[in-house]
């Protein structure tokens, strides 16, 4: 049976139906939260309280004190991945480069604003009504649906984008208009002068003979290294590992994935005088 996509009159989405004349069920174009961007952001915040940048849906699922197989987990993993600060690949929930810097109280509105323009349809209306004044409800929501949003996913899809909008700083100038909060671009510490044999950014001299950049996520995983001659136990070792092995699932490619970390015996090397 083939689904064909039917038309209105003016031409917004309407009720699929199948070619026997069935009803089916209406899917949206075009990509949206059901949440909002304070819900992603306590899940961001959840997971690197408790694991730091990445762990198992297992784990994340205990931390938010959820069931791993209920909708409303998974509706808030999706949530986050919908705002670009989580991604889920493999098992696992790894925080996203945009996610860490939403983590930090110190670039989190910054990062709350960009989280709020990567979702496809506040970007769309950003775009639109950027200077102007919003639309009233009605109006918005049939906007949403000729934007690609399912007719009956109309009202949800504006209460969260009106929440979000309010939590990513958009409406300090009132709720008719979208206005994109402005941020200082002084740093507010003095950037690290890198020391000799440390990766950076930059090829030294132009001549392409420097070692390439480090990825953000394995600068935030390197980061998180405890200082030599400190207590380190063996859980958190593991967890450190395992979260290496999620991360290099994400930026490198190859048949590398199903890595898992355990405990096992082995003989210490002696420690270097």
């Amino acid at each position: 049976m083939t689904v064909e996509q039917t038309k209105t009159e003016n031409g917004a989405a309407g009720t699929p139906q199948s070619q026997d004349g069935k009803r089916t069920y209406e899917r949206s174009t075009i990509e949206f939260p059901y949440n909002d961007l304070d819900d992603a952001v306590g899940v961001a915040k959840t997971l690197h309280q408790n694991a730091g940048m990445s762990c198992t849906l297992d784990q994340l699922a205990a931390y938010l004190h959820v069931s791993m197989t209920g909708g409303a987990f998974n509706g808030r993993v999706s949530n986050a991945g919908t705002f670009r600060i989580a991604k889920r690949a493999g098992g696992a929930v790894t925080l996203t480069p945009l996610g860490l810097r939403i983590v930090d109280p110190t670039t989190e509105a910054e990062a709350r604003a960009e989280a709020f323009l990567s979702v496809p349809l506040y970007g769309a209306i950003h775009e639109k009504y950027k200077g102007f004044t919003l639309p009233p409800p009605a109006a918005m929501e049939r906007e949403m649906l000729a934007l690609g949003v399912a007719a009956k996913q109309t009202d949800k899809a504006r209460q969260a984008f009106m929440r979000s909008a309010k939590q990513a700083g958009f409406f300090i100038h009132g709720e008719d208009r979208l206005v994109r909060p402005s941020f200082s671009a002084t740093p507010t510490t003095k950037p690290i002068e890198p020391q000799a044999g440390q990766w950076t950014d930059e090829k030294p001299g132009g001549s392409g003979g420097g070692k390439p950049p480090l990825d953000p996520l394995l600068r935030g995983l390197v980061d998180r290294l405890p200082a030599a001659d400190t207590d380190w136990s063996r859980d958190d070792r593991i967890k450190w590992l395992q979260t290496a092995a999620n991360i290099f699932d994400l930026i490198y490619k190859g048949d590398g994935g199903g890595i898992k970390i355990e405990p096992a015996m082995a003989h210490r090397s002696p420690r270097p005088e």
